[in-house]
């Protein structure tokens, strides 16, 4: 619905004529589509917009209309007074410069500020020495200068003026603008006449426009009519004349598409009253004010000459609405008043949102609130900061209720999206706080649940369940009214942390157990196995296979029993039991190897008991009648049989033929004599073969018969010198000796036949152990009595060379059985 105007026409008698009829311009500048500038008859130009505005209430000459508005386009600030002093204020000035100190102390002494809404504005226009003022002071008690008729018709109001009604409810101010068509300004100079019109116009909720009676009805007003004529005509006959005048006018007035049939009622509600000469008849006229007055009371209310109030600006924001409207049309810029309004509201608006978002960086509760929340969580964050919050949009919304609804909601948003932005680093290290105590509190819950004994996904399943329960309490704690922030990542975050710990306790528990299981296997197979393959009987694999399955069943059913508790997959839990499996395997096979590298010692000493202790262990008394060789092969064979079960690992139940092809090999070797010597000779486990060993005992040892010629003339002096020196040679023989008691403890020829470095290695290893065996077994040598002959066979065999001579062929052999770089000599 288009807004409704009503408009009020005082006729006057007895007054001068004026010029112009400005009422069709007033209405031209109604509905015309485009924006132009178009001069009145009077001179007076003014800017038409394009549709619909509120540019509708200036001044003519000749005849007082009211022209009520039903809404006012500019927002404007708050001012706040206390005093009741009402007297008038210079506005604009005559040069057109706006006094806004004035404006503003000036509404702080009427309190205007306070009105709110609960206002009006009205301005009077009309021509110079119309009698403006002098209507003004006695229909609103105002005080405004009048004209002295004895000094002359000359200007009294320059520029516009400004007072507050007496005895009128609600608050009512009033301008009192400088008269048109005057001849101070002169004919040419129009330019504040326009201004203060379009002033008038912008600020005004009800515009008295001052228009003589006489002058109803004409196109130019230069001239004056017979006074008397017009003192005679009835209100009643000129009513109709104004209305119609004012209906041609609607009627020429291009319009927008939209408001062609549009009537003028729609936008105007035009009234006429008439008020008798002030000089002629000042009871009568007196009369007719207080009457006229009446009407300004409770002006606002719906039905009153300013009851449309949807767009006033409030009371707070009359002073800064009035500045740059004033500002605007000086600058002689395009209208757009509701723009305007906009705009006023945005900067007053968000002049409030700054002063609230101030005081709340300054509010000491918050400032408390941030700086405790920095060392930990704060109990009742959300209440409080929430209470803050509110209390300063409350401020915000009291103070800016009457300003344009849309710009008002649009910078409460803004100032709640600064505030809360501003704590926000506050919420969020508060969630840290939360989260991090949680944490917490479940590793020691959760520590202690297993600890205690209690199942291990149980315990995982219930302390998350209650760690993630309090956090959710903590965040409604936390939660603030006026945010919805999201707390999914920071509760995942904790999910996630709650997960990784959970995660870590279970493969440290997995892998204790894997532990535990582990060394119990190692204490119940290393030393049985042990046992067993120092036995070296032919029921030492068997007894091992049995021994294993044992102790792995045993220890994959505890290890079972123990991971129920930790919810875990099928192909987890059968991948952590074949691991079980396979260290079980692996003890028994390290322990088979570590026993394999000391084979030959085993061996040794086994020889070494079974030859020198009979089959009750007992040590043999040697009386020169037992049978040795029967007893050296029975000691062979054992021996050879423990190599049998120390060569291969059996954990699996396949025969094999290690232990005959062993016997072929060693045992058998004696009894094929000459003609199986291509089988001995190739025979891997020996140091050498028997051609190389026939090689030795044959005669062929001396060097050639020039190589003897040499040697007896180049060492023919040191020959000598060893004849004149007999202590040369007693030192020569007792080194050779020795020499050769190494060369054949150390085997050095053998120790060499992997390569030179590996023979240097191994006889650097062996040379002290070697050296410090032999001036023990010398020592002892000197210290057997004399008259002993006969030596025990034990003590022969345990020498360093030990042979058993053969009755039968009178040949030695040797077959020496090597493991790594230990021999030992079985004689045969």
């Amino acid at each position: 619905m288009a807004e409704q105007k009503s408009v009020k026409v005082r006729e006057q008698t007895n007054s001068p004529p004026t010029a112009g009829d400005a009422l069709t311009e007033i209405l031209k500048f109604e509905l015309l589509p485009q924006p132009k500038v178009v001069p009145l008859v009077d001179g007076l130009w003014l800017s038409q917009l394009q549709s619909h505005s509120n540019f509708k209430r200036f001044e003519t000459s000749s005849v007082v209309a009211e022209v009520v508005l039903s809404s006012v386009l500019i927002n404007g600030l708050v001012f706040i007074g206390s005093t009741n002093h009402y007297s008038s204020i210079q506005l604009i000035d005559g040069d057109g410069t706006f006094n806004d100190a004035g404006l503003d102390k000036f509404t702080k002494a009427v309190n205007l500020g306070e009105c709110g809404l609960s206002y009006a504005v009205v301005s009077i226009m009309g021509p110079q020495s119309s009698g403006k003022s002098t209507l003004l002071n006695h229909l609103f008690g105002t005080k405004f200068r009048e004209m002295d008729a004895f000094r002359g018709r000359s200007q009294t109001t320059k520029g516009i003026w400004m007072a507050k009604c007496a005895g009128i409810e609600p608050c009512t101010l009033v301008m009192d603008l400088e008269g048109t068509d005057g001849r101070e300004r002169g004919e040419d100079d129009t330019t504040f006449e326009k201004q203060s019109a379009l002033f008038a116009l912008a600020v005004s909720d009800i515009v008295i426009i001052n228009m003589w009676c006489h002058d109803i009805g004409r196109e130019q007003a230069a001239n004056k009519p017979l006074l008397k004529t017009v003192f005679q005509t009835p209100l009643e006959a000129l009513e109709p004349v104004l209305r119609e005048d004012i209906q041609k006018i609607w009627d020429s007035v291009p319009k927008p598409q939209a408001h062609k049939e549009t009537p003028l009622s729609k936008f105007f509600n035009v009234e006429v009253t008439a008020l008798s000469s002030y000089e002629e008849k000042e009871e009568l006229f007196k009369e007719q004010v207080d009457c006229l007055r009446q009407r300004f009371f409770h002006s606002i209310a719906p039905g009153g000459l300013a009851g449309d109030r949807q767009s006033v600006v409030p009371a707070s924001g009359f002073s800064f609405s009035a500045q740059q409207m004033w500002k605007i049309i000086k600058e002689n810029k395009d209208l757009d008043l509701p723009t305007h309004k906009v705009m006023v509201a945005t900067v007053r608006c968000e002049e409030i949102a700054n002063e609230k978002f101030a005081h709340l960086t300054e509010n000491k509760e918050w400032c408390h609130l941030a700086e405790a929340v920095e060392y930990g969580p704060v109990s009742g964050f959300g209440k409080t900061l929430s209470s803050i919050i509110k209390t300063c949009l409350s401020e915000y919304d009291s103070e800016a209720i009457y300003f344009d609804e849309g710009v008002r909601s649009a910078k409460r948003q803004l100032l709640e999206a600064n505030v809360l932005q501003l704590i926000h680093p506050a919420y969020q290290l508060m969630l840290s706080h939360l989260r991090s105590k949680d944490l917490d509190i479940f590793k020691k819950t959760f520590n202690k649940a297993v600890s205690d004994g209690k199942s291990f996904s149980l315990a995982a399943h219930d302390c998350s369940r209650s760690v993630m329960s309090k956090f959710n309490e903590g965040c409604a704690d936390v939660a603030i009214e006026q945010a919805n922030w999201d707390t999914s990542k920071v509760r995942d975050k904790l999910q996630r942390d709650i997960d990784a710990h959970i995660a870590l306790v279970r493969a440290a528990k997995l892998s204790e157990l894997t532990a535990f299981y582990e060394d119990k296997l190692n204490k119940a197979l290393s030393e049985p196995v042990k046992a067993l393959l120092e036995a070296g009987s032919s029921d030492t694999w068997p007894a091992i296979r049995k021994l294993l399955d044992r102790e792995i069943e045993s220890a994959v059913s505890g290890l079972s029993n123990a991971l129920i508790g930790f919810e875990m997959d099928e192909k987890n839990m059968e991948k952590m039991l074949t691991s079980l499996k396979n260290h079980a395997i692996s003890v028994v096979e390290g322990k088979a190897r570590e026993e394999a590298g000391r084979v030959l010692i085993h061996m040794k000493e086994r020889f070494s008991t079974l030859f020198s202790h009979d089959a009750d262990s007992i040590p043999r008394v040697w009386t020169g009648k037992e049978d040795i060789r029967a007893i050296t092969k029975a000691a062979r064979s054992e021996s050879l049989k423990l190599l049998s079960v120390l060569a291969a690992v059996r954990l699996d139940d396949k025969p094999d033929s290690i232990e005959k092809s062993l016997s072929l090999a060693l045992v058998d070797s004696a009894k094929s004599g000459v003609s199986n010597r291509s089988i001995t000779s190739s025979d891997t486990l020996a140091t050498s073969t028997w051609e190389e060993e026939a090689n030795k005992r044959t005669n062929n040892w001396l060097p050639p018969p020039w190589a003897i010629l040499a040697l007896v003339v180049l060492g023919f002096n040191e020959f000598m010198t060893l004849l004149r020196n007999p202590l040369y040679l007693g030192v020569i023989f007792v080194a050779f000796l020795l020499l050769k008691a190494l060369w054949v403890q150390l085997n050095i020829s053998s120790a060499f036949q992997n390569g030179i470095l590996p023979g240097v290695l191994s006889l650097s290893t062996r040379f002290l152990p070697t050296v410090m065996n032999l001036l023990k077994k010398l020592a002892e040598e000197g210290q057997m009595p004399s008259s002993n002959p006969q030596r025990n066979p034990a003590d022969s065999i345990s020498t360093v060379n030990s042979s058993v001579a053969s009755s039968k062929s009178g040949v030695e052999h040797s077959t020496p059985l090597r493991q790594g770089n230990v021999d030992m000599y079985l004689a045969s």
